[in-house]
């Protein structure tokens, strides 16, 4: 039997919320200077949705724009996630390193996000996070954008039997539940109360983990 830990990206392992605010406003500063957006940058409906596929995330952003225009938006906003994160204006949560070093010892650790894939790969060469993870997923890799069946591909990629799915919000969650493995949810930045709800554990520090699993 193959037991393993399954971690959400942001608000999970690293603190998104350092890098969005810049990041988003640059993004809107282009669709301005281009005449495609008047008024202030949609930060805190984005920190309400955080969590969501890119795709939602620009349908609900810019209602009114083309499919062009929400792409060309993201592609921006990436470009401008992975500056902030070379420039070192990001950070794991605390105790996140010392955690994914114990728990790394005895477990097979993987991450499940809904960020695209070269935003992730510029965390983990960042804080050097492939000396604990032995891979990463993004939700680019699948068609449903569902992360229970992204988890559901690790699943049966690396042969897990048991284990566990550590996030913040309700698809960590609801992906550990149709999966039939343990959730641990994070009461972090971007987390809601009526989503925790879901989660079989609930922990306020990222070190609580070790005494779960």
């Amino acid at each position: 039997m193959t037991q393993a830990i399954i971690f959400d990206m942001d608000g999970t392992l690293f603190q998104t919320n350092l890098i969005l605010e810049p990041a988003l406003e640059a993004t809107f500063n282009k669709l301005r200077s281009k005449n495609l957006w008047k008024g202030a940058t949609p930060i805190e409906q984005y920190r309400e949705i955080m969590g969501v596929p890119l795709p939602t995330v620009w349908e609900t952003l810019c209602p009114m724009h083309s499919s062009e225009i929400r792409n060309q938006s993201n592609k921006w906003f990436q470009q401008e996630l992975i500056v902030q994160i070379k420039s070192g204006n990001g950070a794991l949560y605390h105790e996140v390193e010392e955690t994914l070093k114990l728990l790394a010892m005895k477990y097979p650790l993987y991450i499940a996000s809904n960020g695209e894939m070269a935003y992730l790969q510029a965390i983990i060469e960042q804080y050097q996070l492939n000396r604990f993870i032995q891979k990463v997923y993004s939700i680019e890799c699948i068609s449903s954008n569902n992360k229970s069946d992204l988890v559901q591909w690790i699943i049966k990629e690396n042969h897990i039997t048991r284990g566990y799915v550590i996030g913040d919000r309700s698809s960590d969650l609801q992906a550990a539940k149709d999966n039939q493995l343990t959730s641990i949810g994070v009461r972090f930045d971007f987390a809601q109360e009526s989503e925790l709800e879901l989660a079989n554990y609930v922990v306020t520090s990222f070190k609580e983990i070790l005494t779960i699993v």
